[in-house]
């Protein structure tokens, strides 16, 4: 009797299961049914049969129907297996079944044949494609397909807007909704219908709207005559109006965006100047080779990627410590090895350091060679921080700028609050002083140009997000360090922040009108002025310091 018992339940069970994934089999059943006419379907029906499969409720659809209009969409002769097929390297084609979503081995391409589209079914997959994704319950989705329909609407998305307008919930595509509904409105509604859209789209920053509003003054000062109605005359002056505005406000954030791109230019010169005026103000070293300490700290980064492949979003954390130590170490042997001996000669410093810098540059080509190496960029470290549609702030280039103002507090607080920056001030204010009140010179002459080459070490790390690490990369800063450095006042922490700063914005402001060449040679000049009329510099050292 129990043994019955079960075999009922277990047999309603399964008629359940079987009746509960139907509708699922069926589903798919008539989708693979609709895949399998792709390869026979001629070119006159196939617009009918994308339809059809756009209306399946597979979650395949938007990636067939992605690949097909991308021409990437296959089948192999010898099976007639639909297949996403891309060339790779190797003068073949590297395969995806389109059913099993398995790779397959790659083949060449007489072994394939492409499903063949044309402009007018690719138009038609784009529409189905913006519909599915403006209907898609992710925001990040919908934004995304708002925006492709706003840079290139159709009639379709119009049509999917109007209807989805009422029920999104997110503000942000919402608003762009209305900015594609009210284009729409500007370029078909009668003059009434245009003014209230100009009015509403005035103040909005995307290029489209802009490039609607000049493309229908353009078509309204062709088609005006003399005797031009006042209907039109008032749209004439509200498109005048709104494009003026709008370049307004484009050239304020073109004036931020030169500002953004001087600041962290300046931070790089900071980082690589910073660790110089240092030494230059402490020991009055003119060290030749500061610049290939910027290189060890690129080199280090490199290394550690390679090092740890797996750990990339973690290698510029790890790569800041070691890259101030490997920097700070070699620049503790360059001073107790060298430097220590020709105290008091800066000219014979000058050039030991200078030859130096050829030894160090000969070492890595030796063992990295000549060519460039790329430092990959954490993913935390890409990408941009959007504040309008004209307007947005790299990522990279904005925690360089957050980098550079941390290492210059820490070394700030470091010389003021610390006793070895008391015993650094002392050393570099009056040295025999120091030495009377038993500081010993010797050893702050080693730690500070240890800690400048190591604080350069770290300006290495930021250059090798924004460049190529190389054997030159040092070569390429030392000239604008030495200009930070003079221009700011010898040894002074502040004059070289204001100097990096003030050369990095003003040069990226003459570069897009003079060029960078130009640009570089204006600003040269001016700082030569500028010595003529205040030797020391921006900041000068008072006191016994400036004797």
């Amino acid at each position: 009797m129990l043994r019955i018992f079960s075999l009922l339940v277990f047999s309603c069970m399964s008629w359940f299961a079987l009746a509960e994934n139907a509708p699922a089999t069926e589903s798919n059943t008539q989708f693979e049914t609709l895949l399998a006419q792709l390869p026979s379907t001629k070119l006159s029906k196939m617009a009918p049969l994308v339809d059809k499969i756009a209306a399946q409720p597979s979650p395949q659809v938007p990636e067939l129907l992605q690949h097909l209009m991308e021409g990437e969409l296959y089948y192999l002769k010898a099976a007639n297996e639909l297949v996403y097929a891309q060339p790779n390297q190797q003068q073949t084609y590297d395969l995806t079944s389109v059913l099993k979503t398995e790779a397959l081995a790659p083949v060449s391409i007489y072994a394939l044949k492409k499903i063949r589209t044309n402009n007018r079914i690719r138009g038609q997959i784009r529409d189905l494609l913006a519909n599915m994704y403006l209907s898609n319950s992710s925001p990040a989705v919908r934004l995304q397909a708002i925006k492709q329909l706003l840079d290139n609407p159709s009639k379709t998305g119009i049509t999917s807007i109007t209807r989805l307008i009422k029920t999104e919930q997110e503000k942000e595509i919402r608003e762009l909704m209305s900015v594609v509904l009210l284009i729409e409105q500007l370029e078909k509604g009668q003059t009434a219908e245009k003014l209230a859209a100009i009015s509403q789209l005035e103040g909005r920053l995307e290029p489209t709207v802009k490039n609607a509003l000049v493309k229908e003054l353009k078509k309204l000062s062709a088609s005006q005559d003399l005797s031009i109605s006042q209907d039109k005359s008032e749209l004439h002056k509200a498109l005048t109006r709104a494009i003026g505005q709008m370049e307004q406000d484009g050239d304020f954030y073109q004036l931020l965006d030169y500002l953004f791109f001087g600041l962290s230019m300046g931070s790089v010169l900071l980082l690589a100047a910073i660790g110089l005026t240092i030494t230059f103000g402490v020991m009055g070293v003119i060290n030749m080779a500061h610049g290939e300490m910027m290189m060890l700290g690129a080199y280090t980064t490199y290394v550690i990627q390679q090092t740890f492949p797996n750990l990339i979003e973690y290698s510029l954390l790890m790569a800041v410590p070691a890259a101030f130590l490997v920097s700070g170490l070699v620049g503790v042997l360059i001073e107790r090895g060298v430097i220590r001996f020709l105290k008091g000669r800066p000219l014979e410093t000058l050039l030991a350091t200078f030859g130096i810098s050829l030894i160090l540059q000969q070492l890595v080509r030796t063992v990295f060679s000549p060519l460039n190496r790329q430092v990959e960029a954490p993913q935390w470290m890409s990408g941009s921080l959007e504040i309008n549609p004209i307007f947005s702030l790299t990522y990279n280039r904005l925690y360089i700028i957050i980098f550079a103002l941390m290492v210059f507090f820490s070394l700030l607080m470091i010389l003021k609050k610390s006793s070895l920056g008391l015993h650094v001030r002392a050393v570099s204010q009056n040295r025999d002083m120091a030495r009377a009140l038993s500081i010993k010179s010797s050893w702050v002459d080693a730690i500070t140009f240890g800690l400048g080459s190591g604080v350069a070490g770290i300006a290495g790390v930021a250059l090798s997000q924004l460049t190529n690490v190389g054997p030159n990369l040092g070569q390429d800063y030392i000239i604008d360090s030495f200009l930070v450095v003079v221009f700011g006042g010898v040894g002074s922490l502040w004059g070289t922040l204001v100097a990096a700063m003030t050369l990095g914005t003003f040069n990226k402001f003459l570069e897009p009108s003079m060029g960078p060449v130009l640009a570089n040679i204006i600003v040269l000049v001016g700082l030569v002025l500028f010595i003529q009329k205040r030797p020391k510099g921006l900041f000068p050292q008072k006191g016994r310091s400036a004797e």
